[in-house]
C-alpha cells in the first residue's frame, strides 16, 4: 500500500492516472488507510443490494470500516453513463465522485455542509 492507498482494478480498463492519492490524503490525511476498488457493474450492484437495498448498478459506494480506514468503489461503466447529466469529461466526473466518496468516509452525509466540503476539495483540484 502506497502512502495510505491501494489502488485495485477488477475491470478490464485502464485506471487513469489522476490525484487519487493527494487527494485521499487532503480529505482523510496520511494515516487513514483506503481501498479504491474499480469494479464491474455486476458486482457493484450486488454490494448496492446487500447494503442499501438497491438492486441497480451505481457509480460509487463507500464502505468506513474505522475511523482510519476504508473501502470505495467505482464503476467506471456506470461513471461513463452519469457522467452525461452532469454535462462532465470522465476523468473530471471521476475526480468528482472520488472526493465525494472521501468526504462520506470522513463521516459526512449528504447535505449543504457536505456540499461545501466537497466543493472547497473540489477547488483546490480544479474538478
Amino acid at each position: 500500500m502506497s502512502k495510505g492507498i491501494n489502488i485495485i482494478n477488477e475491470t478490464r480498463g485502464k485506471v487513469p492516472l489522476l490525484p487519487f492519492e493527494e487527494m485521499k490524503r487532503k480529505v482523510l490525511g496520511t494515516r487513514y488507510k483506503l481501498n479504491l476498488i474499480f469494479t464491474a457493474a455486476p458486482k457493484i450492484k450486488k454490494l448496492n443490494l446487500i447494503y442499501r437495498n438497491k438492486n441497480q448498478a451505481t457509480d460509487i459506494l463507500s464502505f468506513p470500516i474505522s475511523k482510519k480506514e476504508g473501502e470505495m468503489y467505482i464503476c467506471p461503466a456506470e461513471v461513463r453513463h452519469e457522467m452525461k447529466k452532469f454535462k462532465r469529461k470522465y476523468t473530471n466526473f471521476l475526480q468528482f465522485l472520488f472526493i465525494h466518496g472521501l468526504v462520506h468516509l470522513k463521516g459526512y452525509d449528504h447535505g449543504s455542509t457536505m456540499e461545501r466540503i466537497e466543493a472547497k476539495f473540489r477547488k483546490q483540484f480544479n474538478v
